[in-house]
């Protein structure tokens, strides 16, 4: 298709650099995302991480027993990738994406580094952020579900009906993904450095509240 335009794949390429940039820049920064979503009424955020399938990746690291691993390996899906964090309004609709880490990256580690300051400072306004148990030990203002006892013991009742309506509110988040990733073909397996992923998603986030008239001027 490049040759039949009389494009070289080098200037395909630099194209495909500059949309990604220009798209990608026109996305949100969380606090400013955080900051719209409380002016709009909504009553919490929903944080999720996915791992975005990639080519395999010969970059290697070494993990927490010593051992040398494939660093955008990642144990949560047996597969090569990158992980992204989201977060979501309550109706599911994305507001914001991460940049990429290697998959190896726990959600919790990439949340850190790119999420949690700005949910706390949003928690702090009265705006928490619902998540999963891998999020458990996040901090202010991150609810996860109480874990069952491990020596067998049965959660007291008002803790099992505080898991139940987190879950049910929570799992409305993983439609954000969704949205993302069934619409958008690209983010179904990056075939391009996996470094680009962020870029990535925040360029179909920017398209996909465009088609939700969510787009900001």
């Amino acid at each position: 298709m490049i040759a039949y335009h009389g494009i070289s794949r080098a200037t395909a390429y630099r194209y495909r650099d500059e949309v990604l940039s220009l798209l990608s820049g026109r996305a949100l920064e969380l606090a400013d995302a955080l900051h719209r979503v409380q002016a709009e009424g909504w009553s919490h955020v929903i944080l999720d991480g996915k791992v975005i399938a990639t080519d395999r990746c010969h970059e290697k690291t070494i993990s927490k027993k010593g051992k040398a691993i494939d660093v955008w390996y990642a144990g949560k899906t047996h597969d090569f990738g990158g992980n992204i964090q989201a977060v979501m309004r309550p109706d599911g609709l994305p507001i914001w994406v991460s940049d990429v880490e290697p998959g190896s990256t726990h959600d919790l580690s990439v949340a850190r580094e790119h999420a949690l300051g700005a949910l706390y400072a949003a928690a702090t306004r009265g705006l928490p952020a619902l998540a999963d148990p891998g999020y458990e030990g996040a901090g202010h203002g991150v609810c996860t579900p109480v874990k069952q006892p491990a020596d067998g013991r049965q959660l007291a009742f008002d803790t099992r009906t505080y898991n139940m309506l987190l879950r049910s509110m929570r799992c409305i988040g993983e439609r954000g993904f969704a949205l993302l990733t069934q619409r958008w073909r690209v983010l179904q397996h990056v075939t391009a450095s996996p470094t680009k992923i962020g870029d990535i998603a925040r360029a179909t986030l920017v398209l996909t509240h465009f088609e939700h008239g969510y787009l900001t001027c």
